[in-house]
């Protein structure tokens, strides 16, 4: 037979066989390059930065610090329980109590020591009444729809602490080896907790996790908590969360705590600015960069505590009058509207014009005032108008640009359809302004006065000295 037929077929042979290749179904890619390729894909995924769950109920909270010792000639809760009426008609939320355990008698600071100086993390400082009673005031502040959490002093103790003698290696010691304050604090009446020690670690989680169960609190505010570590409080958080959805407050400036363990921090630095404006020490130029970073920095689920006064504020810093003079109706609407939960502090819907003493009896005194009533409405603004609301549930600022820069802060909040816009003069002198608002165009209703405003862009407003407008929409009618 000839070899030719042989030879074209093996010609052919390259050309079938590329044929078949081509009608072969592909072939799936192993499942390590898929895994990989997920893998390599999330790391240009965005992740929000806050893990927690914040209590449904905090989504339009606002908050409230009561110094028991100087809120009622009596100093009790019992005495405390007549004006929780007034507090929940004005708006408040979550009663924030001061710490309410023994104080130390030892090295005590005054006659009657710090509320921060602790005895006995299980009891109950007999000034105010007796666990039972506090039992009775957690129930009524529940009954009312408010909520209620325990300052929590884990630093440290009291020098007659019992843990002292019975647990002498949970403290730092000097180089000496002897008790001492938290290092470079003046703190004399008490003396430093080490967290590099598990035992104190797990007592004070177990302390924690007690008041919880035992008496139904909310929550805590968790004195200096930067000063502990940060994977203590996450666990303490996911202990707590176990028993109940809790809300944790940290008197400490740091996003990182808001990750596992704080829904909310505290906004020193809105404080310390609003100070300086309205003092007259700087410009608005601070107020603006603050309201960049908290816009640009500040992770979108988190809380910031805003507030012209709380106790370290009160005590230390003079008072409300001296610390923002006649900018202070400026600086309480301010702190009410921008990203954040409003703070008030005892005495402060009153009108309080003193420092309170920190260790000595110093009982408050009770008025009418025209604090109370702003309070009132901005906190009814809080709860009706989702772009006040707290955290994500809230809007962003959007600065609205304006012909006086060095006077006017002028910016806008929305969500879901509700608008806020407030237009705050920071100066002693009287201003017209002409807003950029041609995107906030519009129909609003001010929030204090109930008149209606049309925007239409390029809108000049005129604004007395220290004076402000809330312009808003879907709102409560006016007073």
């Amino acid at each position: 037979m000839s070899r030719a037929p042989f030879a074209f077929l093996f010609l052919l042979l390259p050309l079938f066989l590329w044929s078949c290749n081509k009608t072969k179904p592909e072939t799936a890619a192993p499942a390590a390059v898929i895994k990989e390729k997920k893998a390599d894909d999330d790391r240009y995924t965005p992740h929000p930065y806050v893990e927690l769950h914040h209590p449904e109920w905090s989504k339009n909270a606002t908050i409230y610090e009561v110094n028991l010792r100087q809120y009622t000639p009596e100093g009790t809760f019992k005495a405390f329980e007549a004006h929780l009426p007034r507090l929940k008609e004005m708006g408040v939320d979550i009663l924030w109590l001061m710490p309410i355990h023994p104080i130390g008698g030892k090295n005590r600071k005054g006659t009657l020591g710090s509320y921060y100086s602790v005895k006995d993390y299980y009891g109950v400082n007999p000034e105010f009444g007796t666990k039972e009673e506090f039992k009775e005031l957690v129930n009524k502040i529940h009954g009312m729809g408010m909520y209620v959490i325990l300052d929590w002093v884990a630093n440290h103790s009291a020098w007659d602490n019992p843990l002292t003698q019975q647990h002498p290696e949970w403290y730092t010691k000097t180089t000496e080896g002897n008790f001492q304050p938290t290092p470079w604090y003046d703190w004399e009446d008490i003396v430093d907790f080490d967290y590099e020690q598990p035992g104190i670690r797990k007592y004070m989680t177990e302390a924690l996790v007690h008041w919880v169960k035992e008496t139904d609190i909310d929550g805590y505010r968790c004195d200096v908590a930067g000063f502990m570590p940060l994977d203590f409080w996450e666990n303490a958080r996911a202990e707590l969360d176990a028993v109940k959805p809790v809300f944790m407050l940290a008197e400490w400036e740091s996003r990182d705590l808001h990750k596992r363990a704080f829904d909310m921090t505290y906004s020193w630095s809105l404080w310390n600015h609003l100070h300086e404006v309205t003092t007259g020490k700087k410009s608005l130029g601070g107020l603006v960069e603050y309201m960049a970073h908290d816009v640009n920095s500040f992770p979108k689920n988190g809380y910031r505590m805003t507030f012209t006064e709380n106790h370290d504020k009160n005590s230390w810093g003079g008072n409300q009058y001296t610390n923002f003079g006649q900018g202070l109706e400026t600086a309480m609407v301010m702190a009410s509207t921008v990203s954040g939960m409003p703070l008030v502090y005892s005495g402060q819907e009153a009108g309080l014009n003193r420092s309170l003493k920190f260790f000595e009896k110093d009982t408050i005194i009770w008025k009418e005032h025209r604090n109370a009533e702003i309070y009132r409405k901005l906190f009814e603004l809080k709860h009706q108008n989702q772009a006040l609301w707290n955290g994500a549930w809230g809007g962003e600022m959007v600065r609205i640009h304006n012909d006086k820069p060095e006077q006017v802060i002028s910016f806008y909040r929305e969500k879901n359809g509700d608008k806020v816009i407030p237009i705050l003069n920071f100066s002693s002198q009287p201003v017209k302004v002409k807003l950029n608002s041609k995107l906030q165009a519009g129909r609003y209703k001010e929030l204090f006065t109930g008149n209606s405003y049309q925007l239409k862009g390029e809108d000049v407003l005129t604004l007395a000295p220290w004076k402000y407008l809330v312009l808003h929409s879907d709102s409560p009618e006016p007073i």
